[in-house]
């Protein structure tokens, strides 16, 4: 690690931007394709179902598909993390939304509140424990599925790997890219945590 830092703060960079932009660009999606659906059970069905498909596409196949067409760049690993992640988030948008009270929706409407406004002031921060739960599961996961990004030459800590499987399998440099992605997965699954806590203390038992 000592004679390497350079190519692990680069790669540890890298990973990082992937799984940040991948969940963000899948929350940015996720989020008005909830609020649209919701309610609507046979159209909530074919999101989820579509969503589904996506995640079932093996992670080397789905890259192969999107290279000739986005090329070796690392915008083709973030398309491919982002159709990762949708499946977690839009399921837990909708379940946050579908989990505020009809009571406290009429109530909303009583107080003179049109649609969008109790949607933002109401029904996100009440819905805000699943999806935040949702935004924690998909970065963890993607962490995970970053290190597959290599296939493309844009993969974080899976340069860092490949690399070690290249170099007649040289332990040192496998362990170390595996352990700094666990030592991510980890940094992030306690950061939001700590996050859902800090934003939903009614939340707290």
């Amino acid at each position: 690690m000592s004679e390497n830092q350079d190519l692990l703060k680069t790669a540890t960079k890298e990973h990082v931007q992937l799984v940040l932009s991948s969940v963000g660009l899948g929350l940015l999606i996720s989020l008005p394709l909830a609020v649209l659906v919701r309610g609507k059970r046979r159209v909530t069905g074919l999101l989820l179902g579509a969503t589904g498909v996506l995640y079932t596409i093996p992670s080397l196949a789905l890259f192969g598909l999107l290279a000739p067409i986005t090329g070796l760049t690392l915008k083709t690993a973030v398309i491919a993390l982002t159709a990762y992640s949708l499946l977690i988030l839009v399921r837990n948008v909708l379940s946050g939304l579908d989990g505020v009270s009809a009571e406290v929706r009429e109530a909303a409407r009583g107080m003179g509140m049109g649609r969008l406004r109790m949607l933002l002031t109401v029904e996100l921060p009440l819905a805000s424990p699943s999806i935040l739960a949702g935004v924690r599961v998909a970065t963890v996961s993607n962490v995970a599925l970053a290190t597959v990004g290599v296939v493309v030459a844009h993969g974080g800590l899976g340069t860092v790997i490949f690399r070690g499987f290249r170099s007649n399998f040289y332990r040192a440099e496998i362990m170390t890219g595996t352990l700094l992605c666990v030592a991510l997965a980890i940094v992030a699954e306690v950061l939001f945590l700590g996050i859902e806590r800090l934003v939903t203390p009614w939340a707290r038992r």
